[in-house]
């Protein structure tokens, strides 16, 4: 069971302290956002829990493994587009397992299995220069996936993409992962899209960055788009709003886990 933990957890750097204290346990095959003002060291977090920023104090593990490094349990998907320019979306997918050493048939066989479940099965064989950012966004999504890791890390991931199109792949992505296993850790600013796709939200509080608070997110799954349009959807949007700004103003409250 790949539950992920943070146990009291800080990072220093540049002479300064930009995480302190931060405990978080998610739970296997849970969902939770961060989000907080800016500066407040939401995308360090993501980065410690990667293995790319060691801490200098606290302990990272999953499965009960501590975190010394990056690893294949844990993928990344960032918000700045990765696609490589140079190959095709097919090869592009398929490249987390081809370095690791996949067999050919087998690497074919998921790198397909992967562009049918974002929808690009048919872009399989276009460069990236073909895609709009939308489907380089999917193209992103897929070699993270293809991969299966139990752990997946999204720092932003729809946040330079048009109004249409993020909300579109949050429905595409709430569904993938009802269909799978992963744990998700996602970083957002957009206070809509943490409480659509989360399970429990957390609150950073900046300067530095500590824990102010946790949202549960109890709405039912799967999650239509229309949901957003409901009292109950907008009571928690609210009540977000309130500990965004309470964390702003460095109050720091209650973590429910």
């Amino acid at each position: 069971m790949d539950r992920l933990q943070l146990r009291e957890v800080g990072v220093n750097l540049g002479g300064q302290t930009i995480l302190d204290g931060i405990d978080l346990t998610v739970e296997p095959h849970e969902l939770v956002a961060i989000i907080g003002p800016s500066g407040c060291g939401k995308t360090t977090l993501l980065g410690v829990v990667a293995g790319f920023i060691h801490p200098e104090r606290g302990v990272v593990s999953v499965d009960g493994r501590a975190v010394s490094g990056p690893g294949p349990d844990r993928a990344m998907v960032f918000q700045d587009d990765a696609v490589f320019g140079w190959m095709r979306v097919r090869d592009n997918v398929g490249y987390g397992l081809k370095i690791r050493g996949v067999p050919r048939r087998e690497r074919e066989e998921r790198t397909g299995r992967v562009l049918d479940l974002v929808g690009l099965t048919a872009s399989a064989d276009l460069w990236p220069r073909q895609l709009s950012g939308g489907m380089r966004k999917r193209v992103d999504m897929a070699r993270a996936l293809a991969v299966e890791p139990p752990v997946l890390l999204m720092d932003e991931p729809y946040g330079a993409l048009d109004m249409m199109t993020k909300q579109r792949l949050q429905a595409e992505f709430e569904g993938i992962f009802e269909r799978s296993r992963m744990t998700v850790l996602f970083v957002t600013h957009d206070l809509e899209e943490a409480v659509y796709l989360a399970d429990r939200v957390l609150v950073l509080a900046p300067r530095p960055g500590r824990v102010a608070g946790m949202l549960a997110v109890p709405l039912p799954r799967p999650r239509p788009p229309q949901l957003k349009l409901t009292p109950e959807f907008q009571q928690l949007r609210r009540r977000l709003g309130e500990m965004l700004e309470a964390a702003e103003a460095g109050l720091v409250g209650e973590v429910l886990r």
